[in-house]
């Protein structure tokens, strides 16, 4: 397999390798999330929403759930978690009621629609997976260390 370095592939120039490597590194996340979009908007989601189904659906056995706690979990911490929501209670993917304890909160849970709709979807996580299978196992350890190494240094 030849591998087509940043370099060749936005014809770019780079201050040094550390550039080089910002650069690199939000080019191939655009274009491995865009390739997952695809297959999301085929079933008719946002990836906030898919997230959000996701989520429910890991959590189910403990019923519902509040929207902090959702929100906590999400991927984009940014995300303007009731229009999520909103939108996903339209679709009839999700149900919302009034916490027992405290009538301010709101509970949401997966409906049996959304959990279908996830089940159905498993071609798209399965091609999700296969996003990065040019990758091996080693190399595919190695990466999330990296990853995890790099969040470390927030600054």
């Amino acid at each position: 397999m030849e591998i087509v370095t940043i370099d060749q592939e936005i014809k770019g120039r780079f201050r040094n390798d550390y550039h080089r490597a910002i650069i690199n590194m939000t080019y191939t996340l655009n274009q491995v999330k865009y390739q997952f979009l695809q297959h999301l908007k085929k079933h008719g989601l946002t990836e906030p929403q898919y997230n959000v189904l996701r989520v429910l659906r890991g959590f189910r056995s403990e019923g519902a759930v509040s929207i902090g706690f959702l929100k906590e979990r999400m991927l984009d911490k940014n995300s303007d978690m009731s229009r999520i929501v909103d939108k996903l209670l339209e679709k009839e993917l999700v149900s919302r009621k009034k916490h027992e304890a405290d009538r301010r909160q709101k509970d949401i849970e997966i409906t049996q629609k959304g959990i279908d709709l996830i089940a159905s979807m498993s071609d798209s996580e399965s091609k999700a997976d296969t996003l990065l299978d040019n990758l091996a196992p080693e190399e595919i350890q190695q990466f999330n260390y990296l990853l995890d190494k790099i969040r470390v240094n927030k600054t």
